[in-house]
Formats: structure tokens, C-alpha cells, sequence
């Protein structure tokens, strides 16, 4: 989750959420604090970005096994956010410009 975040303070309206993709013991641990951030009140109305990071490592799942073990279409269809996706490598630099686009984009919701 963001850096600045403080669920006890002034509501994030733009959280960022990562899953370590190379760290297949935690995938469920990851899915059940991803559900647990979701819940929160002050992020109803936020949008939310979910990263699925390390993609360039070969030992990880591909983002469709990931997506299906957090039932990501049920998390999506059901949650009150909106919910954006995306597969990252922060060491290669893979799929950080849709990160920063992702955040151009939503920047008027971050008042």
C-alpha cells in the first residue's frame, strides 16, 4: 500500500498494492491483506492499483495463474473501488510506464 498511507487519518484516495510474484509461499497471505485493504472505509471510493511485481523472474506464476488464485474478477466485480492491474518488473523497468500513466490518470482523484 502507499507509503502515506494512515487508514486512521485523512482517507488515501490512491493506493498502490504489490504482490511480490516470486514469493509463491505468501500468495494467499497477499490476497487476504489485499482483501483486508479493500475493506477499509476510507478506500470505498478510492482507485486502486494492484502490481504484480517480479514478472521477469523465471520461477514465477504466470498473471493469469496469479489472477485466478486471488479470483481477481470476483475481487473486481464486487469491490466499490476501481481496480486496475498490472504486471511490473521494478528491476527492468517492465510496465512502470503504465504505472506512471495509471497514476497521471488518477491524479484528479488524489485531492
Amino acid at each position: 500500500m502507499d507509503a502515506h498511507a494512515d487508514l486512521g487519518e485523512a482517507p488515501v484516495t490512491l493506493p498502490t498494492f504489490v504482490v511480490d510474484c516470486a514469493n509463491i509461499v505468501q500468495i494467499s497471505s497477499s490476497c487476504v491483506q489485499l482483501l483486508s485493504v479493500l475493506s477499509a472505509e476510507p478506500l470505498h471510493s478510492a482507485a486502486v492499483l494492484i502490481l504484480f511485481n517480479k514478472s521477469d523472474l523465471p520461477c514465477t506464476m504466470s498473471l493469469v495463474e496469479l489472477k485466478s488464485l486471488f479470483r481477481m474478477d470476483d475481487i473486481i466485480r464486487t469491490a466499490p473501488q476501481s481496480i486496475t492491474t498490472l504486471e511490473i518488473s521494478a528491476r527492468s523497468g517492465q510496465g512502470l510506464q503504465d504505472v506512471l500513466s495509471w497514476l497521471f490518470s488518477n491524479r484528479s482523484h488524489d485531492t
